[in-house]
């Protein structure tokens, strides 16, 4: 829960595997009913063959319950306390045959919100090529790679900005972003391998450099100041750097749909990406604070990107500084 804290998650619920102990004998009793339960070897099992499954082990031979046990355990419990729209397994791509036995086994005792389950599967991290494991030794601990981030955001800040208000709270915003989007940036079933100094770079397609380009349009409306930018208002641009920028915020609505059926948040830390890049390309090119006919619709976009650049962090789970 401490480490929770630290990248700003909450849960309403940390009930853990012990909390399905004494769910489990109603599970076995339902599928006696139903008449799913076979022996098998002396052993319980629901056969799912016409699923082209291996049967689903509920009981072992010495009655010991297994962890599909439980899982149909907490799947009904679930379903009755929240009446969930939909239920998302975040777990690990070697355990997709065993989501696809305890959906089966629900829709065989006539559960049709079974259908409401999906198991959201990812690849591996490694390290040095080799999966993690803590029996064998090989482990990183979040929290050390977080203090390390965190450190490392504070050197920055005070190398390029000594006199930035709330350093501690912008490096603890920074830092911690840094894990998040190296994480979250890249596709949940690609496999990579962890380097601690790749994970907390801010150069190049890091979380770091979306949230300065945030920073740094915040810090060009602030010197606007500008009370006449409002949403009732019509702008018209017609330059070639901002029609890109403006083409990457029209976007904007189609990604969200598509991270969220695709249940990918990759899609959206790689769009946050292209927009920054986008958007600091046309801060290169352009003089944006300069007083002509154009400068509220330049305005306008600036505070689009900026909009559109912290919701996309906020979507992460990654704050937005407003000054860096």
């Amino acid at each position: 829960m401490k480490i929770y804290g630290v990248l700003g998650v909450e849960f309403d619920s940390y009930n853990g595997e012990a909390f399905y102990n004494d769910k489990m004998d109603e599970v076995v009793s339902m599928l006696e009913e139903r008449n799913l339960l076979k022996e098998s070897q002396g052993a319980q099992i629901v056969d799912l063959e016409k699923y082209n499954l291996n049967p689903a082990l509920i009981k072992k031979t010495d009655g010991a319950t297994l962890y599909i046990t439980r899982d149909l355990a907490a799947a009904i419990y679930r379903k009755r306390t929240y009446d969930f729209v939909q239920s998302l397994y975040v777990v690990g791509n070697e355990q997709t045959n065993h989501f696809k036995q305890l959906k089966a086994v629900l829709n065989e005792m006539g559960e049709d919100w079974s259908e409401d389950i999906h198991h959201v599967p990812f690849g591996l991290i490694t390290q040095g090529g080799k999966k993690l494991s803590t029996r064998a030794g090989r482990v990183i601990l979040l929290e050390e790679v977080l203090d390390d981030a965190i450190k490392l955001a504070e050197k920055q800040i005070a190398e390029k900005n000594p006199d930035l208000n709330n350093k501690e709270e912008v490096a603890n915003q920074v830092g911690v972003g840094a894990v998040i989007f190296h994480d979250l940036k890249n596709e949940r079933m690609n496999n990579f391998d962890f380097d601690l100094e790749e994970v907390v770079r801010f150069e190049g397609e890091t979380g770091p450099y979306v949230q300065y380009s945030h920073a740094r349009a915040m810090s060009i409306l602030r010197k606007a100041n500008n009370p006449k930018l409002t949403a009732e208002m019509t702008y018209q641009l017609d330059d070639e750097d901002s029609w890109e920028v403006i083409t990457k915020i029209a976007a904007f609505s189609d990604i969200i749909k598509r991270a969220a059926q695709e249940y990918e948040p990759s899609v959206i830390a790689k769009y946050s990406l292209h927009l920054a890049k986008a958007f600091n390309k046309y801060y290169a090119h352009t003089k944006i604070l300069v007083e002509d006919e154009q400068m509220l619709s330049r305005l306008a976009l600036v505070k689009s990107v900026a909009t559109v650049l912290n919701e996309s962090l906020r979507l992460l789970g990654i704050q937005a500084p407003e000054e860096m």
